[in-house]
């Protein structure tokens, strides 16, 4: 009994992990630059006064069982496409929300349900000078 719980456990750990996984897109409509390290990627809340606009990223997550830990992720997941186009900063243009439900009872006569906060978040790839 206890090895059916254990691998249950398991299925479910390895389950979550699948479905948290990020993606995204990026619509570019600037100049793309040479790809930097994500940790030098800036978050700002409104456009600083020298910049260029890259693009247009999107990421969204559902990597963690809190509402702000998938927030963090899928900002972090913002910063790391936008990196990827070169930009050094990020401005949050807006988070949306739902919950998705992960539900196993696999080979037992036990189900489990577990709800996962999921978010989006949209943002601006820009250049700071």
């Amino acid at each position: 009994m206890q090895r059916i719980l254990a691998m249950k456990n398991i299925y479910l750990i390895t389950l979550l992990f699948l479905v948290g996984c990020a993606s995204g897109s990026s619509i570019v409509v600037g100049e793309v630059r040479e790809s930097i390290d994500s940790s030098d990627v800036m978050q700002f809340f409104e456009f600083p006064e020298n910049y260029e606009l890259i693009g247009i990223v999107t990421a969204p997550s559902d990597a963690d069982l809190t509402e702000q830990g998938a927030v963090d992720h899928a900002v972090e997941e913002l910063k790391n496409r936008a990196a990827k186009l070169g930009a050094n900063g990020i401005v949050i243009v807006s988070t949306s929300g739902k919950d998705s439900t992960v539900i196993d009872g696999h080979g037992t006569d036990y189900t489990y349900t577990v709800t996962v906060p999921a978010k989006s978040v949209i943002g601006n790839a820009i250049y700071v000078e």
